[in-house]
């Protein structure tokens, strides 16, 4: 497949969160004009806790974002491993862990990479793609305009779908949700803290497990922390039937919840922003069709638990615009360079994530006293190399990491 076009190359980049930013970032910095279209009526801001690994940092160095992503990671306070009557020790965090990915904001990433973005490109708000038809030339996809029920039809020579894990796109272009997206049976709900809660000091971190749920507080250095609850369900569709605090407190209510859980709760039942949402992965054979391909989350969503979500995300829009600069008149070469470079990283951490839910959430009590003792002998060389490969931050996974992080740089080699 060839295009040509005298006017530029012109690409549908749809859902306006980092995927689908940093893929129009890196469009524009390669010559063509993308054209970005979220549904929402306005762009997302605050956000929970993420970390951003070597590759993720690369990435955003060649898109030109790495200086507004500051690390935000808490230095002073201390992570406490707590109970439901407030019995705590002293426990290893999220930055203790091997990787030693920067924190912050999902929205610090979000924030940065729009910032960037040229005047000239053009973002619509309210906008949904109803259709998508495409030839040997190019992509016809009828637009719905919220605001007034319109709908319109374009031409362009690339759609991105960057719409997240029940993408739009995905569903338009390769079919229906539930032969690509496979659930964990758990659920997930994490948003922003107050400055502090009753039992932790400012800078403070907090874990607490119980068999099939827990509470993670990740803290921060100059932000509120934000919180993160998960929970083993067997019925993954009645969670959506009940407000997201009822649900949670049905899932954590044997005994008293306990002061620590009680505000988390509290805090979640007023949130203007939270994520609440089952744990997914998206499988696929292929993330293009044609001159439609999908990015982030709506193509491979490797999930919280993974850690690398937002790495990958800012890792695959990278490579994408680097093999479309390589092979600026063969489309179809640069897509199949794009997957077969990045595929075997992101089924990797999909993997991982597999293991590292019984790091967030064990669902037993074996799990736990089993997760901890590996914890707290990470510093014994035997413990120390299981649970780096438990988490996918051992050897081959620090070359995995290191290797993704070149992928940008070896696409653009002649």
């Amino acid at each position: 497949m060839t295009t040509s076009n005298e006017t530029g190359r012109r690409a549908l980049v749809v859902g306006l969160g980092i995927s689908g930013i940093s893929t129009a970032l890196r469009l524009h910095q390669i010559g063509w004009t993308p054209v970005v279209i979220e549904k929402m009526e306005k762009r997302r801001t605050g956000g929970y806790f993420v970390g951003l690994f070597g590759a993720g940092r690369a990435a955003s160095r060649r898109l030109g974002i790495d200086e507004q992503l500051a690390d935000r990671a808490s230095r002073d306070g201390a992570n406490f491993l707590i109970d439901r009557r407030g019995n705590r020790r002293l426990s290893p965090g999220f930055t203790d862990l091997p990787g030693f990915p920067h924190l912050m904001l999902r929205g610090d990433v979000e924030k940065a990479a729009f910032e960037a973005l040229p005047a000239d490109v053009e973002i619509r708000y309210g906008t949904t793609p109803v259709e998508i038809e495409q030839d040997h030339d190019g992509v016809n996809v009828i637009l719905l305009d919220s605001s007034d029920g319109t709908t319109k039809t374009e031409r362009f020579d690339l759609v991105v779908g960057a719409d997240g894990v029940r993408s739009t796109v995905r569903r338009l272009a390769f079919g229906p949700p539930e032969k690509y997206r496979r659930r964990f049976d758990y659920i997930v709900a994490a948003f922003q803290l107050p400055d502090s809660l009753s039992d932790l000091a400012r800078g403070d971190g907090a874990i607490l497990l119980e068999p099939g749920r827990s509470l993670w507080v990740f803290p921060f250095s100059d932000h509120a922390p934000t919180a993160m609850l998960s929970y083993r369900t067997d019925d993954v569709d009645a969670e959506f039937t009940r407000p997201p605090a009822e649900r949670v407190r049905a899932a954590f209510g044997d005994g008293k919840l306990g002061r620590l859980l009680e505000e988390t709760i509290a805090v979640m039942e007023t949130s203007d922003e939270m994520l609440f949402d089952s744990v997914e992965q998206v499988k696929m054979d292929s993330w293009s069709n044609g001159r439609v391909v999908l990015v982030g989350d709506a193509a491979w969503c490797v999930t919280l638990w993974a850690g690398m979500g937002v790495s990958a995300g800012l890792a695959g829009a990278d490579l994408l615009g680097s093999v479309l600069e390589r092979y600026p008149d063969d489309l179809d070469r640069a897509l199949r360079e794009w997957e077969s470079q990045l595929r075997p990283y992101i089924e990797y951490y999909q993997r991982n994530a597999h293991s590292q839910r019984a790091f967030f959430t064990p669902k037993n009590r074996f799990e736990i006293i089993l997760r901890n003792l590996l914890v707290r002998g990470h510093r014994l060389p035997v413990v120390g190399r299981y649970l780096d490969n438990m988490q996918g931050r051992g050897k081959a996974g620090q070359m995995k990491d290191a290797d993704i992080a070149n992928l940008g740089l070896v696409a653009t080699r002649s």
